[in-house]
């Protein structure tokens, strides 16, 4: 009896060995746990349906321990969720661009106050530095903003020092609204879209490799056409979701 028992503790071992999966089982409900947090606002728990969370920081493969920079956090709906991941022994740090630093810190304050592991960070965009390697960096429907002339940013170098703050193997996510094809960034200010391939060609010239993409937040009936801040599509564009990893 004893040998078929120890027979099949060593036989479940193995199994769970091999299978990644297995390993992170304890992830979705963690995720799920994170949506679920009471001091998430009633007005973000509402876009839940539209931004899809959960899917998100699994596509984000967002875990406890981790260092995670959210980049222009602005109320925060990323980073209370990456917060309550990663948990106690990891870190979020809210990146506050120097640009809009005065009207935008009061709120990373704020998260600041409700999670203690969450830091403001201030900086230029194409200047970011942090205290530790990273695990992830991510960046919400804000990637197409550092175009626009007036932010003064310098994309090539803003990606490069994503990639020097990140470990080996970590991870870039972006999440941004779909413009139409072939019209790279040319509708960064007009429409504040921008063509998902002709970002993909930016962030791999820093030196990441493609890791993945997920349509949780695509929507196949928007024609690329409106402004996002247009009532008639405003929430519900068409966006891209990609995954690059820093090799090593």
């Amino acid at each position: 009896m004893k040998s078929r028992l120890l027979a099949a503790a060593l036989s479940a071992l193995l199994v769970a060995a091999a299978s990644p999966v297995l390993a992170q089982n304890a992830a979705p409900a963690a995720y799920q746990s994170a949506v679920a947090d009471p001091l998430r606002p009633a007005d973000e728990v509402a876009r839940d349906p539209l931004r899809h969370p959960a899917e998100i920081l699994a596509f984000a493969q967002i875990q406890p321990g981790q260092r995670v920079a959210d980049i222009r956090p602005g109320a925060g709906y990323f980073t209370r969720l990456f917060a309550r991941v990663v948990g106690e022994g990891g870190h979020v740090y809210a990146f506050v661009p120097n640009k809009t630093a005065e009207r935008e810190n009061p709120r990373a304050d704020a998260l600041v106050a409700a999670y203690p592991n969450v830091s403001r960070v201030n900086g230029d965009l194409d200047a970011m530095t942090f205290d530790a390697p990273l695990d992830v960096v991510f960046m919400s429907q804000e990637y197409h903003d550092f175009h626009i002339p007036r932010f003064g940013v310098d994309v090539t170098k803003m990606n490069g020092d994503i990639f020097k703050a990140l470990k080996p193997g970590g991870l870039f996510v972006v999440i941004d609204h779909q413009a139409a094809p072939g019209a790279g960034n040319t509708a960064v200010e007009t429409l504040h879209r921008i063509e998902g391939a002709q970002l993909r060609r930016e962030v791999e010239a820093a030196g990441f490799v493609f890791d993945g993409e997920t349509s949780a937040v695509a929507n196949p009936a928007d024609d690329h056409t409106l402004n996002v801040f247009d009532e008639a599509i405003r929430g519900k564009t068409d966006q891209f979701v990609y995954r690059f990893r820093k090799p090593g």
